[in-house]
């Protein structure tokens, strides 16, 4: 019963944080939008008012979903029978993994949180090894998708010389899908020996992880026609070597900021248009978001540049194991784990930091 009590008296914390009277609000809102006979002119923003409002009232219903359980447990628990244990336990033990569940995503509530995020991974300086560590993170983050239940796409890669990746840009679909990957935009460090060493010594590795919101083309990101410029070519693999005989690849250069993106997975030259266009809006939204945050900076004096510098987190496979983030001194002695894509321990301490 008393642990009964604290889940209870926690559920009410985690109610006032979640606000339900403004969800309430907001529901209204858009059910007003949704009953606008002109809304389905525009397709796009009709389909975003319906995506929304479905997920407003999913989130509002897994709260009074959670509340009737833990109501159930106390009138169960008052019963007093002993016979009703069993029953009274597991009820309990679902409660509280609800309950955690809901706290985490209470930690989520940026602007971006609850959408898709786009994820690209570079290799550093370091040849071979750090292209192999890059291929390395592509499969890591891959495993994390699939733990998550997050359906994940390659937009774009560029093979390596030898081994794993130059570069790659991946769509990772899901809700909060952005906000538990922003705790991984920044410089990762391998520290292993190395397979491409003939004398098998040493070697550190780096690869920068990107991680950046999907928006739609909206009030907040537009971009003209005549802003950007389209070039098509043959993709091509490893080496170099087209792997295609049609000029299926697309390279979209914004002329008004230089961005360039360019997009070659798909065979279909209007599928790589389309997500090199889902890119280049992402592109220009953190653009515009670091924007803001320098010019707000520079006010306090505290502005500093996202760039390549010192790592967040270290992944060490010799002389002993441990991956340790950096920010929050979180870490982990099973490595394979976390290369196999366990990385909820390190999200989590970061959204505590964060918080």
């Amino acid at each position: 019963m008393i642990a009964l009590t604290i889940v209870s008296k926690k559920s009410k914390n985690s109610w006032c944080i979640f606000d339900f009277a403004q969800k309430e609000k907001e529901i209204a809102a858009y059910q007003k939008k949704s009953g606008d006979p002109d809304l389905w002119n525009d397709n796009e923003e009709a389909q975003r008012v319906m995506i929304t409002l479905a997920d407003l009232r999913s989130e509002v219903d897994e709260w009074l979903t959670l509340q009737k359980l833990i109501q159930d447990s106390i009138e169960l628990a008052e019963m007093g029978e002993e016979s009703m244990r069993p029953e009274l336990e597991a009820e309990l033990e679902q409660v509280e993994r609800l309950l955690e569940k809901k706290e985490f995503n209470l930690m989520l509530s940026g602007k971006y949180d609850k959408g898709n995020a786009l994820l690209a991974i570079h290799a550093g300086a370091g040849g071979t090894d750090s292209q192999d560590w890059a291929g390395m993170l592509e499969r890591m983050y891959l495993r994390w998708a699939e733990r998550q239940g997050f359906e994940a796409e390659t937009l774009d890669a560029t093979p390596g010389e030898e081994a794993g990746l130059k570069s790659a840009t991946i769509a990772i679909t899901g809700p909060y899908a952005y906000g538990y990957l922003r705790s991984e935009k920044g410089v990762h460090r391998l520290v292993r020996l190395s397979p491409f060493d003939s004398a098998h010594r040493r070697h550190t590795s780096f690869a920068l992880i990107e991680i950046l919101p999907e928006v739609a083309e909206d009030n907040e990101i537009k971009i003209p026609a005549e802003d950007i410029r389209i070039d098509v070519y043959k993709s091509s693999g490893a080496g170099g070597q087209n792997v295609q005989k049609n000029a299926t690849a697309v390279r979209i250069t914004h002329i008004p900021t230089g961005l360039v993106v360019s997009c070659q997975n798909e065979r279909s030259q209007i599928q790589n248009r389309a997500n090199a266009m889902r890119v280049l809006r992402s592109r220009l939204l953190e653009m515009k978001q670091e924007q803001q945050a320098e010019e707000l900076s520079e006010l306090r004096g505290e502005y500093t540049k996202a760039e390549w510098g010192s790592q967040i987190r270290s992944y060490v496979l010799h002389p002993y194991h441990m991956v340790k983030d950096h920010r929050t001194d979180y870490e982990m002695g099973n490595t394979q784990a976390v290369l196999d894509g366990d990385l909820a321990g390190f999200m989590e301490a970061y959204l505590k930091m964060k918080e």
